[in-house]
């Protein structure tokens, strides 16, 4: 059973499991995670849902994704979910924007750090979602950017997955037209890069 709820961060997304859960998941992420040009329930996150109903993991997925966002954006709102939502994890998947447009590393990691230090302060477990960009930004740009997430999770002792979208950004196939958002397909290959890092976090 899905619930729509309103709040002033946005629309988060309920996916109940029927029966009161052992804990929230809470996604705080961009277009990637938002489920951008897609059907109801085809975004990783719906699927994530999905896969604890039927592995009888009892979890519910609070989607705060929003297109567009920055990790400015995610630092701005994140207590507002956390407090909505107050999840037993947190999935942070930010940072593709700030690199597509070419904010500084040094204030993405700054305010990373400052939502992990949010979550970790209520207690919940961090799964940080990683990512990378194309060569033309230049290679000290790149590796600093990619190299944020490693750090992070090294400093926090968070789960890493280190490329959201490993086996799909090289792969036009599985984008939409605007050659940036994934389709529908690529949906379950971006849930299993999620799900293998995410499962050991569920107790």
């Amino acid at each position: 059973m899905s619930i729509l709820k309103f709040i002033s961060a946005g629309i988060f997304l309920l996916f109940s499991l029927g029966a009161p859960a052992a804990g929230n998941i809470l996604v705080v992420g961009d277009s990637l995670s938002a489920g951008y040009g897609l059907g109801a329930g085809q975004s990783w996150p719906a699927l994530l849902g999905k896969r604890l109903r039927d592995e009888r993991l009892d979890y519910s997925v609070v989607n705060a994704s929003i297109s567009g966002d920055t990790t400015s954006g995610g630092r701005s709102r994140i207590v507002t979910a956390l407090d909505q939502s107050r999840p037993a994890v947190v999935i942070i998947a930010l940072g593709g924007n700030d690199g597509l447009r070419g904010l500084p590393v040094s204030a993405m990691r700054e305010n990373l750090n400052a939502m992990i230090d949010a979550a970790r302060a209520r207690k919940a477990r961090i799964v940080l979602a990683g990512m990378k960009l194309p060569p033309n930004y230049g290679i000290d740009y790149t590796r600093a950017f990619e190299q944020s997430y490693v750090d992070l999770a090294r400093r926090h002792k968070a789960a890493l997955v280190p490329f959201l979208l490993e086996g799909v950004a090289e792969k036009r196939e599985l984008f939409q037209p605007d050659g940036i958002h994934p389709v529908a397909e690529a949906q379950p290959v971006i849930l299993e890069n999620v799900w293998k890092v995410l499962k050991p976090q569920l107790k």
